[in-house]
């Protein structure tokens, strides 16, 4: 059930028998050319909704939330970011006011890894408070249910995802496309994988805009196999209903744990 679908008095009545809540928390940023800005929000919001679909009356889904924490990608024209802080005191604030209502156990339905520093930390100010947390981040869960689907920032993974949605929101003449990496820190210290550059046999992490090092803003093509034109819909589609599934069974489980 969606909670911005009920009124108070179907709320109450769930509260009599549950108390688990599922929050969608996405993001608005640039994931390359061949993807739209909400991809972040868009793949977990439909997997919501197909977990409504498998469980009914027996969990509440709020509305998602589309704004996170995103800095690096600032720059690249319609990516918002609301910071790592403010995105605390929100989810902090509305989850302390679903506490008052009786909801005690929280999944985090998260499809954005710049939250989930953010969530952490939620999840300790709940346990505070009597409530407890679960970040669920769709993607690293989907890598593990099948290995093929592991993948990162505006990949393939990605893709197949928001194929799942709607094939259409990927502009297949960027599909090929890669990051156009740039040394914008100098060649002795070159551009290895989003914030982070190769020196002396490993890599270190220097913080700075992804659009100093790319004009793209992606960063997966030319560092592993997770590139886009191999994703296709009937992968995304397989991809999440498995997530569904898992939520679904995930969900009884964490419901159960009544002490802390």
């Amino acid at each position: 059930m969606f909670l911005d679908q009920m009124n108070y008095l179907e709320v109450e009545e769930y509260l009599k028998h549950h108390d688990s809540i599922i929050i969608v928390t996405g993001s608005t940023e640039n994931h390359g050319k061949h993807m739209p800005l909400g991809t972040d929000t868009m793949i977990p919001t439909k997997i919501a909704k197909l977990i409504d679909e498998r469980m009914g009356k027996d969990i509440v889904i709020a509305p998602p939330l589309p704004y996170g924490s995103t800095s690096d990608l600032m720059g690249f024209a319609g990516t918002l970011s609301i910071g790592p802080e403010l995105l605390i005191q929100v989810l902090d604030k509305l989850c302390g006011q679903l506490i008052e209502y009786g909801f005690k156990h929280f999944i985090i339905l998260n499809g954005h890894g710049g939250n989930s520093k953010s969530i952490e930390q939620v999840g300790f100010d709940l346990y505070k408070q009597g409530a407890i947390l679960a970040r669920v981040d769709w993607w690293l869960i989907a890598g593990d249910l099948n290995p093929y689907w592991k993948g990162g920032h505006g990949g393939a993974e990605e893709a197949a995802g928001v194929m799942a949605v709607d094939p259409s929101l990927i502009k297949m003449k960027y599909i090929n496309e890669g990051e156009n990496f740039v040394n914008d820190l100098g060649d002795e210290l070159p551009t290895y994988q989003w914030t982070t550059v190769k020196f002396g046999g490993s890599t270190i992490t220097i913080p700075r805009p992804i659009k100093n090092t790319t004009d793209n803003g992606w960063n997966e093509y030319s560092l592993t196999t997770d590139r886009p034109p191999k994703a296709d819909p009937k992968w995304g589609t397989e991809m999440v209903n498995a997530m569904a599934d898992y939520v679904k069974e995930f969900v009884p489980a964490f419901e159960k744990v009544s002490k802390y």
